[in-house]
């Protein structure tokens, strides 16, 4: 899928869990439910760090670039070096390495134990990067006809705001994990959360997506998941831009409204 309806998709998924720990009586307070669907929102857009042509390719300039550079040649080492006999050659690694679970769950532990060992300009760093990629996605008609530094600077003025919020008793830095010194362990899940509806929305087009690697099915490694091939879609088709993102956003209020007790 393109870069926007994994931003929504990420942002939906977090505003249902929010919905589901409500319904089972462990609500999220609300800057939680807010941050943490804008971290999803960004972190979609993360396993595309092995594409040069991806939107997260153009959030931070030459450093975005560069970084997709390196990450598509380790992809796609990785990739040779795994492959089994069913597996095809490739020239890149896109849809590989970062397009996998274990991608997805040690990125998301990495930045949780960042966040606690870290500290807050550690939290800062984490919030900044993600709520510029949930503004790539989420609002990416007015990022591409807007300078890069405007939206570093609207990204760094939100994750300050926000981590002054949490701060605050009671607000959700110790949510779901409460012992002393654990405040922000809960970062990596949305992070988590987001790379996996990434993975998932990526397996539902033509090519589908490696997600359970390194678990082999059959003669293949890197086998594509997806649905029959007569329900994949195109990146970028009428199914996506017309059903998928409406749906995603409808989902999305659902579980904001749910996640906050109103239905």
């Amino acid at each position: 899928m393109m870069g926007p309806a994994h931003s929504l998709s990420g942002a939906a998924a977090w505003l249902g869990v929010g919905a589901a720990t409500a319904a089972a009586g462990y609500p999220m307070p609300w800057p939680v439910l807010v941050v943490g669907a804008l971290i999803s929102a960004g972190a979609a857009l993360a396993p595309d760090l092995d594409h040069k042509s991806a939107t997260i390719s153009r959030a931070f300039g030459p450093l975005s670039r560069s970084v997709c550079g390196v990450v598509d040649t380790i992809s796609h080492a990785v990739y040779k070096a795994t492959k089994m006999r069913g597996d095809s050659n490739r020239n890149g690694g896109h849809r590989t390495l970062t397009h996998t679970w274990v991608w997805a769950v040690l990125v998301g532990a990495g930045m949780s134990l960042l966040a606690v060992q870290g500290g807050r300009w550690a939290v800062l760093g984490i919030l900044f990067v993600h709520m510029v990629l949930a503004i790539e996605g989420l609002l990416w008609r007015a990022a591409r006809v807007s300078s890069d530094v405007l939206v570093w600077l609207l990204g760094a003025a939100t994750a300050w705001i926000l981590a002054g919020v949490l701060d605050e008793p009671g607000n959700g830095a110790g949510w779901l994990f409460t012992e002393p010194g654990q405040e922000y362990l809960w970062l990596g899940l949305p992070i988590v959360l987001g790379a996996l509806v990434h993975d998932i929305g990526d397996a539902l087009t033509v090519s589908g997506c490696p997600i359970l690697w390194p678990i082999p099915i059959g003669r293949k490694r890197w086998y594509p998941l997806g649905p029959p091939k007569g329900m994949r879609f195109r990146a970028g088709s009428w199914v996506e831009l017309k059903v998928l993102m409406p749906a995603f956003m409808l989902l999305g209020g659902i579980g904001a409204l749910g996640a906050l007790g109103y239905i």
